[in-house]
């Protein structure tokens, strides 16, 4: 009976979330993050389970992904599912099988192990669950995760079949799995829509150079063992913040977010409801941990994981309205030219400033532009 996977509970006592304990957990593995970027993935998934690490092959995002999925598991075999896509997935049976044609009342499971992932979580609610969609955009993302991204703003169960002993007739998406999904800019591989990247945070990596200094210095032999089940007693909070509804309360947070809606909506990719809705997830959460990121730095994150991602097209569409949010991460009283040198003491929220610089070069000598870089 498809019921009868519904783990048994092991761990007797809870812990708070403290991402210190995270952090330290995954940086003893010999990984090689700042402390920044883990925050910026915990917080994330607590704001909407659905995070996109996109950058340059080889920088640790799936490492990442999986050190902190494995760190929060108490049963790693039943709580983590790796999926590498296929580049020839064109539907959603790799991941949720299918009824079988040629015997009736026989429902395919997938090889993938992701509808059974869902069903555990299903029925062990309390405990968080990971789906790591290893370079996701190999295939058209809509071809084959169409269901879940319906079901994700929706919350209806994904119909599977018309129903059978050991596979349900249809499967909800529970609130205790978390998706993390990888992806690589290349010839190789496909864009994402913006209905994609409008329902996730995404997390660029960039390598800095006293961590490739740090890395050729060192040379660790990576152990990931060292992280699993680390932070497990603290995987039952963690779901429970995820799952929880905030206050949205007055503040500058709102003041800034309406100045960088009039400027997208210039060039028809201003936000609606549902980002307003995450980034102040997002903000509550990185502010209400004692060891979260600082204001400004919080808001700097959201900006450039929440609304830069729209951006993409043209010279003659793009370059007004990425000046003018230039301008917006400028420190006040500061004056500066998009195409001047960059200086970090300049402004607000310098890494939003970085990557519309970049952003903005990139559609000036090339014609178009985006916020995924090959």
């Amino acid at each position: 009976m498809w019921r009868s996977m519904i783990p048994s509970e092991t761990i007797e006592t809870y812990q708070p979330f403290q991402l210190t304990s995270v952090i330290a957990n995954i940086l003893s593995t010999g990984l090689i993050y700042s402390d920044t970027l883990i925050k910026r993935l915990a917080y994330s998934l607590l704001a909407k389970p659905f995070v996109i690490l996109s950058g340059l092959a080889g920088s640790g995002k799936t490492q990442l992904a999986l050190a902190f999925a494995k760190c929060m598991s108490e049963n790693i075999e039943e709580q983590v599912c790796t999926v590498s896509i296929g580049a020839d997935w064109t539907n959603r049976e790799p991941l949720l099988g299918y009824p079988n044609a040629l015997r009736s009342g026989e429902y395919v499971m997938p090889e993938s192990g992701v509808l059974q992932l869902l069903m555990r979580a299903e029925y062990d609610p309390t405990k968080p669950y990971f789906l790591i969609l290893d370079e996701m955009n190999l295939s058209v993302v809509e071809r084959y995760f169409a269901d879940f991204l319906s079901a994700m703003e929706s919350g209806e169960k994904i119909k599977l079949w018309d129903g059978g002993e050991d596979v349900p007739a249809e499967i909800s998406l529970p609130k205790n799995v978390f998706i993390i999904g990888t992806i690589n800019v290349d010839e190789t591989t496909y864009m994402f829509s913006p209905k994609v990247l409008d329902r996730a945070n995404v997390i660029e990596f960039k390598i800095a150079p006293e961590e490739m200094k740090q890395y050729l210095d060192e040379k660790k032999d990576i152990h990931l063992e060292k992280a699993y089940s680390a932070c497990a007693d603290m995987a039952v909070d963690f779901v429970e913040k995820a799952k929880s509804q905030i206050e949205i309360k007055n503040g500058e947070e709102k003041d800034i977010l309406l100045s960088f809606f009039k400027e997208l909506k210039q060039v028809n990719a201003e936000f609606g409801y549902r980002t307003v809705n995450e980034i102040c997830r997002y903000l509550h959460f990185s502010g209400d941990d004692k060891d979260g990121l600082q204001k400004e730095k919080a808001i700097d994150t959201a900006i450039l994981q929440k609304l830069l991602p729209k951006l993409h097209g043209s010279k003659k569409k793009l370059v007004t309205v990425l000046t003018a949010m230039w301008k917006l991460c400028l420190k006040d009283g500061v004056a500066k030219e998009i195409d001047a040198e960059y200086n970090v003491a300049d402004f607000k929220y310098p890494e939003s400033a970085e990557k519309i610089q970049r952003m903005y070069h990139a559609v000036v000598y090339n014609g178009f532009t985006s916020f995924a870089e090959a």
